[in-house]
């Protein structure tokens, strides 16, 4: 083959190979929120649970997990959460929105959910909602990417992601829309009974019992005069006080949680798309270099010898610059450890600043981290001390 032919064969190999790009993978689509038409009766408006994320794993890939720390997503999976909870709100479909800190009896609709990735520029939920008879209304994955210029400051967006939630509401609610008032009524007669259940298994166990598709059923309610049940609604009363006070709290660290998570979100699409960049780069300039060289070499080993003397100094000039252009390839990969101790440094940051809150119940201070859901177990335990004491139906154990 010509020599003239194969170094520009190489050439193009290199510049092609080296421009190659992988886009992310694209998201659902984003939506409006959706509202009803007129506003709901109270009666036709069910509570909704969401419980704190899964926060899932991170990307076996070391380059996708570059930055990304389980502290984390230990955080965003109390955000996450809360900012659902705040969406839902907005659409008027609902009645109270709750984060709650782990499962427990008593909530009308359990949303949970698992984050299956988030780096900034890219954030899937896998999302799952039942009601209080265990009817499974969907389990879906949802996913939004992003690009660096929606961080931007003049961009009129408090979330960047707020499409994603708005998806998930609109589900939930049109899910919710295709209940009759028998099948809300329904739902929410289970909760009351699973709850009373929970407290007093022995006195309520028998109201309630499980159909072929595995559901719940109320197959009867107890005298509407009934002291022990009216004693039931009236703990549940302070149950769903504690939850507010929780959510309080949940509500304070959202605001302390929202601008540096924003801003490590910003910082790393940021990083990762220059560290990227670099990679590409480094990647172009060695493949060119080593074109250059093996050019040089195919010319001399094509040519006669009157074709050799005359290229001499050609060839060493594309020597010369094929190992300069591998070098600086080198060089440019060696700043991409530049980025990666700036992702690393902003992801200590951000755990610093995201540390879990120390909360006062009943005089008692907790920290609102793993230890909450252990702090709600323990509530539930002394719901069930607080009816017994009142009852006289159950032993209170120390």
């Amino acid at each position: 083959m010509d020599p003239g032919r194969i170094l520009i064969l190489c050439f193009f190999v290199a510049l092609l190979g080296g421009c190659a790009t992988t886009d992310l993978m694209p998201g659902d689509r984003a939506e409006r929120l959706e509202k009803p038409v007129a506003e709901l009766p109270e009666h036709q408006l069910l509570d909704v649970w969401i419980e704190t994320f899964d926060p899932g794993q991170l990307p076996v890939d070391s380059e996708l997990a570059q930055g990304l720390s389980m502290d984390i997503r230990e955080a965003e999976a109390r955000f996450i959460p809360i900012q659902l909870a705040d969406t839902m709100e907005k659409t008027g479909y609902w009645g109270s929105v709750r984060v709650v800190p782990a499962v427990s009896e008593g909530g009308e609709v359990l949303v949970q959910g698992r984050i299956v990735s988030s780096d900034g520029g890219e954030l899937r939920l896998e999302i799952s909602a039942r009601d209080a008879t265990g009817q499974l209304w969907f389990s879906r994955v949802y996913g939004l990417s992003v690009d660096p210029e929606a961080y931007r400051p003049d961009v009129d967006q408090t979330e960047v992601f707020q499409g994603l939630y708005n998806l998930i509401a609109n589900d939930l609610a049109r899910y919710r829309s295709g209940l009759s008032a028998s099948e809300i009524l329904r739902i929410r007669r289970v909760a009351e009974m699973r709850f009373a259940r929970d407290l007093a298994p022995d006195a309520f166990a028998r109201y309630l019992r499980t159909d072929e598709n595995g559901e719940l059923v109320v197959v009867g309610l107890p005298a509407a005069g009934d002291p022990m049940y009216r004693r039931i609604l009236a703990i549940r009363q302070r149950d769903f006080l504690l939850i507010d006070t929780l959510n309080g709290h949940f509500d304070n660290y959202y605001l302390e949680m929202q601008a540096p998570y924003t801003e490590w979100r910003s910082a790393r699409t940021e990083e990762l798309d220059a560290y990227r960049a670099i990679k590409r780069e480094a990647w172009q300039r060695k493949a060119l270099g080593a074109a250059a060289i093996a050019g040089a070499i195919a010319l001399g080993l094509a040519a006669d010898s009157d074709t050799r003397a005359r290229t001499g100094t050609l060839r060493d000039v594309m020597v010369v610059g094929g190992i300069y252009g591998v070098k600086t390839g080198f060089d440019k990969a060696a700043e991409t450890g530049i980025h990666k101790a700036a992702i690393e440094e902003l992801d200590a940051s951000f755990s610093a600043e995201a540390s879990p809150l120390v909360v006062e119940i009943d005089g008692e201070t907790h920290e609102l981290t793993g230890s909450a859901e252990v702090q709600y177990e323990k509530w539930r335990g002394l719901l069930r001390e607080i009816y017994a004491s009142e009852t006289g139906l159950i032993e209170v154990t120390d």
